[in-house]
């Protein structure tokens, strides 16, 4: 499974961006796909999952209704909308592919990151 994550960008603080994580791959539609950051500085940090199906979803208190997991699985696409942003979002964001959705790093295949700027 291949991932391409895109979408990060320059934005003021209170506003939205929306990231993609465009999946490739036979299987790659039953995979759980996870969101995670990092920041200059700090180790990388869980941001949500969703499950295969898209009937499951968790988020880190953090993005708790700030942020949204979705998928398209006839587009083989994972999207993080991202509302409400505020400058400690700043990070590099990295999507992931695993067999099971879970909070911990334990993915089997990472895509690139993409970066997110709030600026103040």
């Amino acid at each position: 499974v291949q991932l391409q994550a895109s979408g990060g960008g320059l934005v003021q603080a209170g506003g939205s961006l929306r990231l993609s994580c465009a999946a490739s791959g036979r299987t790659s539609s039953r995979y759980a796909i996870g969101w995670f950051r990092q920041a200059p500085g700090k180790e990388r940090e869980f941001v949500a999952v969703i499950n295969w199906s898209g009937g499951n979803t968790v988020y880190a208190d953090s993005v708790k209704g700030r942020f949204t997991i979705s998928r398209e699985n006839a587009r083989n696409t994972v999207y993080l909308q991202m509302n409400s942003l505020k400058p400690e979002d700043t990070a590099v964001y990295y999507c992931a592919a695993g067999i099971y959705p879970t909070a911990t790093d334990k993915y089997s295949y990472w895509g690139q990151g993409t970066l997110v700027t709030v600026s103040s």
